[in-house]
């Protein structure tokens, strides 16, 4: 039997790059944290974990080696029943070359990239083109960070010109980044929508205590959906949230009342 709708690709951020244990006591660090956290999600209905990693004084770093040891334990915990992708995102931290550079060394299978600090204008362009045809024939899958319509806009353009292979159509729509409070609603949506290019697969990420809203409104309208404590701590019920599997627990069981199924990896990770 055909199902009706398309299943909603989960993916859990489970700590984000300037959280510490001071912000929640389960925020996950540690690689063994982080596998635990990623086991846990997978049963709960995430088939992708998007990873931070940390110094040890606990601060964002790009490092590969410390990526590695995350990547193998997640690994060890889940097998290949979840992708592995790791954030590039540079926190005021790292320029554009140290970003491609982790990635080129690390070769993960996925990993997220924000548009404007890979490629922050046309003087950059060239060696972004360079990295981008490097990731494609390296298989990785590059998914682009977006945080208005704007960067939707700027994107097209540049798949447009050549700088971005055409076929590198993942994105994720950042909400609510650069509010003050930064409190997310659905209605954030309606810009990116409108600013996509159809061909795009697409997830998005809202910061705050409407991030469950978000993500069924993302679902219903064709989309995907990356929660966690990254971007949001508090449960549907007002409530701190108690880990992050219970987050993707909650957005699983109202997607499953709309008929919609959590994906499984297989059912969306490239074949190799």
């Amino acid at each position: 039997m055909t199902e009706q709708f398309r299943p909603v690709i989960l993916a859990v951020a489970p700590n984000g790059a300037r959280l510490t244990k001071a912000d929640h006591p389960n925020l996950p660090m540690s690689p063994a944290e982080l596998a635990d956290t990623a086991a846990e999600c997978l049963e709960a209905g995430a088939s992708m974990i998007h990873l931070h990693v940390r110094d040890a004084e606990g601060r964002h770093i790009l490092d590969a080696d410390l990526f590695r040891a995350a990547t193998e334990a997640v690994r060890r915990a889940v097998g290949d029943r979840m992708v592995i992708q790791a954030t590039t995102e540079a926190v005021g931290r790292y320029t554009a070359a140290e970003q491609m550079a982790l990635v080129r060394d690390l070769r993960p299978e996925a990993a997220s990239m924000a548009l404007r600090e890979l490629v922050p204008d046309t003087a950059a362009e060239p060696g972004a083109a360079s990295f981008y045809a490097w990731c494609a024939r390296e298989r990785i899958m590059v998914q682009h960070i977006l945080y208005d319509d704007a960067d939707a806009v700027r994107l097209k353009h540049l798949h447009a010109t050549g700088v971005i292979p055409d076929d590198m159509r993942s994105v994720l729509f950042v909400l609510g980044r650069y509010r003050a409070d930064q409190q997310s609603t659905p209605a954030d949506l309606i810009p990116f929508l409108a600013a996509k290019d159809p061909a795009w697969d697409w997830m998005m990420c809202a910061f705050g205590r409407q991030e469950h809203d978000c993500a069924v409104a993302a679902a219903l309208l064709g989309g995907d959906s990356r929660i966690g404590f990254e971007n949001n701590r508090t449960a549907r019920n007002g409530g701190t949230a108690a880990g992050n599997a219970g987050q993707i627990a909650e957005l699983a069981a109202t997607l499953r009342g709309f008929g919609r199924r959590t994906a499984k990896v297989e059912d969306w990770r490239p074949a190799a």
